[in-house]
């Protein structure tokens, strides 16, 4: 590690003003940041923590119906908080890492890194949630922009994420047991006008949508409307866990798993 200033906002007004310094990086549970910072692969000179901003902070039912999450919420707070809201977003939050990663990490952190196996990214888009910040609220559709890559500006905060509730979703992710992270994850949510899928771990491009999915299961909601179906392994990670071809195979097992269990 390094010497580097800690800054501890109250506010996000605060938070905002310190981010305007040179050099200073935004601090949510640290899950990936302070791994990184060890690595020497950032090295900020003020690290502004948003843990202590209880505004940010929480789970609670919008005027509109949509389960709105504070930034700064952790997942083990998802976990328990939405689970009679929106049971298949708790269980995926439930699943997230190990205890020490859920009660550190946050849904904003999440979200702003973007890491292509995280799960967050998949529930966000599978179910069409809406990230808001400091500034402005963006559609998960323009949110993910790939790998590691969103729609944030630079000093740009997540503040809250606004979740629609599906009539019916679950998550099913094939885990890489040494990280817990998802070599493949698929989100699907069914809505009144149709069905969403999203795919987290498997892309060169982050997480996506899988359109020829969606388009099956809105006119029948069932495991067999996928029979047949394949995603191209061509665009798909290929490493030491996984060659693009597997991961591509497993989108159609993982896609039919969450299918199932959500009906």
């Amino acid at each position: 590690m390094y010497n580097f200033d800690v800054e501890m906002p109250s506010s996000v007004g605060d938070a905002v003003s310190a981010l305007s310094r040179e050099d200073a990086q935004a601090l949510g549970g640290g899950q990936t940041l302070i791994p990184t910072l060890k690595q020497r692969l950032a090295s900020p000179s003020v690290l502004v923590s948003l843990s202590g901003i209880a505004e940010m902070k929480g789970v609670c039912t919008g005027d509109d119906g949509q389960l709105c999450i504070g930034g700064s919420t952790t997942h083990a707070t998802v976990a328990t908080d939405a689970a009679s809201k929106y049971p298949g977003l708790a269980d995926l939050a439930s699943h997230i890492g190990d205890p020490a990663v859920r009660n550190r990490g946050t849904i904003g952190g999440s979200l702003a890194n973007n890491d292509p196996s995280a799960c967050y990214p998949a529930a966000a888009l599978g179910s069409g949630a809406t990230i808001v910040t400091n500034t402005r609220s963006i559609a998960a559709d323009d949110y993910f922009q790939g790998m590691f890559t969103t729609a944030l500006e630079e000093g740009e905060i997540i503040t809250e994420v606004r979740f629609p509730i599906p009539q019916a979703s679950n998550y099913q992710k094939f885990l890489q047991p040494a990280s817990r992270f998802a070599l493949v994850g698929v989100f699907v949510a069914k809505f009144a006008d149709g069905v969403r899928v999203a795919v987290t771990g498997a892309s060169n491009d982050g997480v996506f949508r899988w359109s020829e999915a969606e388009a099956a299961l809105s006119s029948n909601f069932s495991a067999d409307a996928l029979d047949g179906m394949t995603v191209s392994g061509d665009d798909m990670i290929n490493d030491l866990h996984g060659t693009g071809a597997y991961r591509a195979h497993l989108v159609g097992v993982m896609t039919k798993r969450a299918v199932a269990a959500a009906a």
